[in-house]
């Protein structure tokens, strides 16, 4: 097998960049099992969860946010962002305890403002997802999003809408508009579109 390395057990798997064969003694999850997948959302918290995950994962490794990821579904209240809207300087002390996060104090009050943020959208518009298709198109919805919530850039804005089901620009088209190769959103559309089994 060309590309491949000896693991301890004497298996051998493909080097970092290639998928990777989890062993029975790897508690590691394979590249596959850290790419996320499109959902329908069925109410705001799954907008809330999948919006928190693009701001945590900026600028980290997605494996171990998704190795996280139960850690801050209790942290967070499951993400119903009427409790999470209501969290005070007393939950973000506790949660800057919390060793089953990510303890980034900016990013958690964020998430807080984030929350606040999209129950007011969801009033104004009867809904989030009218919220998102007031836009005339992507580049004027990625700028308002941008504009309204904490620490979601270009690239969070792009994954936020392709996770949540919504219109992206092809993705090869997208990548030159953004500085980076970003591999990992690359294995995230290609997953989508089934080329990576």
């Amino acid at each position: 097998m060309r590309n491949a390395a000896k693991t301890g057990s004497g298996k051998r798997v493909k080097k970092p960049g290639r998928l990777l064969r989890v062993t029975e003694k790897s508690p590691k999850p394979t590249p596959l099992q850290d790419i996320p997948e499109k959902i329908l959302p069925q109410k705001l918290a799954d907008y809330f969860e999948i919006m928190t995950m693009a701001v945590f994962q900026a600028g980290m490794s997605w494996a171990l946010i998704h190795k996280k990821w139960p850690g801050f579904r209790k942290a967070f209240s499951d993400f119903d962002p009427r409790k999470v809207a209501r969290f005070g300087a007393a939950d973000v002390a506790r949660l800057l305890e919390d060793p089953g996060i990510v303890r980034s104090e900016k990013k958690i009050t964020g998430t807080i403002e984030n929350a606040k943020i999209m129950l007011q959208l969801d009033r104004q518009h009867g809904g989030f997802a009218n919220y998102l298709h007031s836009h005339k198109n992507y580049k004027v919805l990625s700028a308002d999003i941008n504009r309204k919530f904490k620490y979601v850039g270009e690239l969070s804005v792009y994954y936020f809408l392709f996770r949540t089901s919504e219109a992206v620009p092809p993705f090869e088209e997208w990548i030159t508009t953004i500085e980076g190769d970003h591999p990992r959103m690359q294995e995230m559309i290609e997953k989508a579109a089934g080329k990576l089994q």
